[in-house]
């Protein structure tokens, strides 16, 4: 499986970072980070077989995304292992999200997950993962104690592969293209 996700400003990164340290030290559930999983929001989630093909692909798209701003408003769960924070689903998000679907959209090989296509997707950047039940409730507890609503903005999109964590390429927003990182 291979996302396509969506980076955010080193502030913002930070800030969502420092959650998931907080989450892993408390709970003792390190998975995020013995994982290496940076803040991330996935925008698609892909097979393929063809590797290659799909990062032409994506590095074909890079003159076409812009920096975005999110409002992160809210935490939730996918039950019984996972606790998240959520971003409004704006017009940026939608955008981007279509956006990125229509490119795949356009390669036989590639399958996109019917949990990311555009207006059937629950944008999320995973804080905890493969917690246990109690571990759940404490990290419930940790965020409501340190969460309160901020915005941050999204600078680059990259392409990684799960299981494990592994990045292949980063590309800068648009209004971000300074530091171009191709990897």
């Amino acid at each position: 499986m291979y996302l396509i996700s969506a980076y955010f400003d080193q502030k913002t990164n930070e800030k969502i970072q420092g959650f998931i340290n907080k989450i892993a030290h408390k709970t003792g559930n390190t998975f995020m980070l013995d994982h290496q999983v940076p803040p991330h929001l996935t925008i698609s989630a892909i097979e393929t077989k063809e590797k290659e093909t799909l990062i032409s692909c994506i590095k074909g798209m890079e003159r076409k995304f812009d920096l975005g701003e999110l409002q992160f408003v809210s935490v939730g769960s996918f039950f019984p292992y996972v606790l998240y924070l959520t971003p409004v689903l704006n017009e940026y998000l939608c955008r981007l999200s279509k956006q990125v679907y229509e490119e795949l959209g356009d390669y036989d090989t590639f399958k996109v997950s019917r949990f990311y296509q555009p207006m059937q997707w629950l944008p999320h950047i995973t804080l905890g993962k493969k917690l246990t039940k109690p571990q759940l409730l404490e990290a419930f507890s940790i965020m409501q104690e340190e969460f309160v609503p901020f915005q941050g903005q999204v600078t680059a999109l990259g392409l990684s592969k799960v299981k494990p964590y592994q990045e292949f390429l980063k590309i800068e927003c648009e209004s971000n293209k300074g530091e171009r990182k191709w990897m």
